[in-house]
């Protein structure tokens, strides 16, 4: 994928989700201030944390969009995992705070004041957060970026909030009060539970998990192609931002010239950027001799 693609589609959905949870924020407090819905307030609570969180992906997708520098090298790419580690504590933290909450009401249950309104509410949450899931699923399509996966699982898990508060408001006209404060703790529970997903995935990008299996073999079969190429060894592949990085060293006959040697190896990094356009290749060249004193375990200078 193209650079302007990949920001084209990150700058979209991180856009989209602003704008989205601002929305939802608006509806959903002025549908708590009315109802006095503790359900109301752990989906008004969630999209607080919602906007919090987009609005972190909306910069930080834009830092890690910046080319490297002298500073990193690298790239800023892992500022997208950073930003799903935020989103996880953020997310944490007012799951926390909506048990408490939750507890308080179950105490001392109170009717609802004019449920219809935070039910008009919930349903333009539930249009709104879908089509903003909609538009996410089709970026990490086409970028698998870690920031927009992170706010995807947690506005499809707001799916399910939402679909959960309309029943709690539902049963809550039919007299059940007690129903409004237990669907405030299970949603601050899944919440919770969407958070330790979410810090999983970034752990792993910022402990640079390799790459699938899949991936290895696609990168091995790419350098095997060609025909001075006898094999390749210590394959190593990381993921930062919307680059991949890959690095291999190849084997080649023993009396190549350096030139040639460098020129196979060009040749490899060429076909590997064409198949994966997303990667930054490193090919080191070992001479097979070598490769095969290794292989039975003798120092190659003591040869």
């Amino acid at each position: 994928m193209q650079q302007s693609d990949y920001s084209y589609w990150v700058k979209l959905a991180s856009s989209f989700a602003v704008f989205a949870a601002f929305s939802m924020i608006v509806v959903k407090i002025w549908a708590w201030y009315v109802t006095n819905s503790a359900a109301m307030l752990a989906s008004t609570t969630d999209s607080v944390f919602d906007v919090a969180a987009s609005i972190i992906n909306f910069f930080v997708l834009r830092y890690a969009l910046t080319p490297a520098d002298d500073d990193h090298r690298f790239g800023h790419g892992k500022a997208e995992a950073l930003a799903g580690l935020a989103q996880a504590a953020f997310i944490c933290g007012s799951g926390l705070l909506l048990v408490f909450h939750a507890v308080d009401r179950l105490k001392d249950p109170v009717p609802l004041n004019r449920p219809e309104l935070a039910i008009y509410a919930t349903l333009f949450a539930v249009v709104m957060t879908f089509v903003l899931v909609l538009v996410q699923k089709m970026a990490i399509r086409r970028t698998n970026s870690v920031a927009i996966q992170a706010d995807s699982l947690h506005y499809q898990s707001d799916l399910l909030m939402n679909l959960a508060v309309l029943a709690s408001l539902g049963l809550s006209t039919m007299g059940y009060l007690a129903v409004d404060g237990w669907f405030a703790i299970g949603i601050a529970l899944y919440l919770i539970w969407g958070a330790r997903e979410i810090a999983m995935h970034a752990g792993r990008t910022l402990m640079d998990k390799e790459m699938p299996p899949e991936f290895g073999e696609k990168v091995e079969a790419i350098a095997n192609a060609h025909p001075k190429v006898h094999g390749i060894h210590d394959l190593r592949t990381r993921q930062s931002g919307r680059t991949v990085f890959v690095q291999f060293h190849i084997e080649l006959d023993d009396d190549l010239k350096l030139v040639d040697a460098h020129a196979i190896a060009d040749k490899v990094e060429a076909e590997l950027n064409e198949a994966i356009p997303e990667a930054e290749v490193l090919i080191h060249q070992d001479p097979l001799s070598v490769v095969d004193t290794k292989s039975d375990g003798k120092n190659p200078e003591s040869a």
